[in-house]
């Protein structure tokens, strides 16, 4: 396991918590942070005792996007990252490093530009109240890409390219993100980590790979047309009968009691 600087990882109780640490900065991503951020997912991913992953923020913003005083001040530490950006390898999200456990976004606070890719990529998204959600890159000369399209895979396309052409102009609240379908549930300020780990919780109880295969299905559909998407997905169930899990499912629901679901095959985590 790794030590982190601008991160926060721990374990409990099958969940793994992702928490940005850069709260004096509005838990912009700086070089550092961005390198942890591939670390840490790979280490949750590669974690058999953790089911799912939470990723919240310390402080009161949940990410700000890029820290612009590093990109002005020391552009050879961003160097890489920039690279990435260009040739469309970012390493930032779960789904830019394929992680197929399940990954739950708490959004603690505002999410601008860069930070969109957590929520936009997280399989679950729930917000605090006070959280809203904007997308500078145009007010300061930059295109809006990456995050703007898979929000549009989330959200009607109205919603996201008002968000992205107005820039700066404008924030959506957690009550309108809830109602555009960006996130599942709107909570109190102090009960979002409360609120979190419910959740989290209950999703660890199911089969991991199960889940995985889930995942992978659901996701994998927005990349390939429906009648693709639907042969993968029964590739994916056809894999899953003959696994242990398949008949233990069927025999804890039948004895009324919790399930022993077999870890997740390391072989099969790609």
């Amino acid at each position: 396991m790794s030590t982190y600087e601008h991160l926060v990882v721990e374990r409990s109780d099958g969940i793994g918590w992702l928490i940005l640490n850069r709260p004096d900065a509005g838990n912009a991503f700086d070089a550092l942070m961005l390198d942890e951020l591939e670390v840490a997912w790979a280490d949750l991913d590669a974690d058999p005792d953790v089911r799912v992953i939470v990723n919240t923020a310390n402080g009161r913003a949940f990410c700000t996007g890029m820290d612009v005083v590093q990109v002005a001040r020391d552009k050879a530490a961003m160097r890489k990252h920039s690279r990435r950006t260009r040739d469309a390898d970012l390493k930032i999200s779960s789904w830019h490093c394929e992680v197929w456990k399940p990954v739950i976004a708490a959004v603690n606070g505002v999410c601008a530009g860069g930070g969109l890719h957590l929520v936009a990529d997280a399989d679950i998204v729930i917000a605090a109240e006070s959280a809203t959600f904007v997308d500078p890159h145009v007010s300061v000369g930059q295109a809006v890409a990456y995050e703007a399209i898979t929000l549009l895979r989330k959200s009607p396309m109205e919603a996201i390219t008002r968000m992205a052409l107005s820039g700066k102009g404008e924030r959506i609240s957690a009550q309108r993100a809830y109602q555009l379908g960006i996130v599942s549930q709107v909570v109190a300020q102090d009960e979002l980590m409360t609120a979190a780990e419910r959740l989290a919780s209950a999703v660890a109880t199911n089969s991991p790979t199960a889940m995985r295969a889930t995942k992978k299905a659901l996701w994998r559909s927005l990349d390939v047309g429906l009648s693709e998407a639907k042969r993968e997905a029964s590739d994916e169930i056809w894999r899953l009968r003959n696994h242990p899990d398949h008949a233990e499912g069927v025999q804890a629901s039948r004895e009324k009691r919790p399930a022993h679901w077999q870890p997740l095959n390391p072989v099969e985590v790609s």
